[in-house]
């Protein structure tokens, strides 16, 4: 998945919002919570050119994909308790599978929201 076809497709879910951070990174929040990081990138996979996905899951999918090839616990976020995942390499993965599994994440970042809040953005 390129940048591009990344952030059309977060920017396509309801409710989100968009900002660069760390390092030139496109963060995606729902509520003000982030829900995924596209093109975090450590220096090995920057020489390779090669951008990274990083998403929040489940702690079945965590699980699951945490030992799956292209995939690792996402730095920092994991480190610290987070249920957070990142595809680092995307030659394992279809395009498609990683659209449902940032869904996913905006689906669970946005039921942590307060009810209030959740019908502010129109997610009731």
């Amino acid at each position: 998945m390129t940048s591009q076809a990344f952030n059309a497709f977060c920017a396509s879910l309801p409710a989100t919002t968009h900002v660069i951070r760390w390092g030139n990174a496109d963060v995606w929040k729902v509520g003000g919570k982030v829900f995924a990081i596209g093109g975090w990138q450590t220096p090995k996979l920057e020489k390779a050119g090669r951008l990274a996905f990083s998403f929040k899951t489940s702690a079945l999918n965590f699980d699951i994909l945490k030992d799956e090839p292209g995939f690792r616990p996402a730095p920092y976020l994991a480190s610290r308790g987070f249920k957070w995942i990142q595809l680092f390499d995307e030659t394992t993965k279809a395009e498609d599978e990683l659209k449902y599994y940032l869904s996913e994440s905006h689906r669970l970042v946005a039921l942590g929201l307060s009810k209030k809040k959740q019908r502010e953005l129109g997610l009731l």
